[in-house]
């Protein structure tokens, strides 16, 4: 292998989607299950992964989903409640990456999780400094397209003249490897309660 490329949530950062589904429940959502789930979810939150709507217009849609008033923070907390930690261990191994592979950031991500986590990456190791570890950051808010379809994993591609036969792609939704098995990337499905450091280590010796 000569490149990598990272999903975040799941991989790097620990989650816990429960967390927000229960969340949701709380507020007053009753089918959050059905709207939310790693494997699976509604057109709104779809269209804010790929920056189709704004934080604003994706708040307003959660409120129509409860039958009583709640407050911004009270859905931004809800949403952000299956964001983690990220593990020292995980930062040191992907420094030791970055020196001997190109190395890329690949997630499905939106507005408000993105705040919380730059707030909270920035705080734990330094301005930037995690970002700056990889080649490119690939956000789908930005980028107004998601995993798993193969669009993003050829544009990855093409855009940094990488190698399918030699790159890498790991992610924790096993959904997501067809899209980057169909763009002929090499792929490890990180299985819940398997680690990312011993598995990716496993895999490149």
């Amino acid at each position: 292998m000569k490149a990598i490329i990272f999903d975040l949530g799941g991989v790097l950062l620990n989650l816990d989607y429960s967390k927000s589904i229960q969340a949701f429940d709380d507020l007053g959502i009753e089918n959050a299950q059905e709207l939310f789930s790693q494997a699976q979810q509604s057109t709104l939150f779809d269209d804010f992964e790929t920056g189709k709507i704004d934080a604003v217009s994706f708040r307003l849609e959660i409120q129509k989903l409860i039958k009583h008033q709640v407050s911004d923070k009270e859905i931004d907390e809800a949403w952000n409640s299956m964001l983690l930690d990220f593990p020292l261990n995980r930062f040191e191994f992907l420094k030791k990456m970055a020196q001997q592979y190109r190395i890329f950031l690949l997630s499905n991500t939106n507005e408000i999780h993105m705040g919380w986590f730059k707030n909270y990456i920035n705080q734990l190791f330094g301005e930037n400094v995690f970002f700056d570890l990889f080649e490119v950051a690939y956000l789908s808010n930005e980028m107004g397209m998601r995993k798993p379809h193969k669009e993003i994993f050829d544009h990855v591609v093409a855009q940094n003249n990488l190698d399918p036969n030699t790159t890498l792609f790991i992610d924790d939704s096993a959904q997501h490897l067809v899209g980057a098995k169909a763009a002929g990337l090499q792929t490890v499905w990180l299985e819940k309660g398997q680690e990312t450091i011993e598995v990716l280590n496993d895999f490149l010796t």
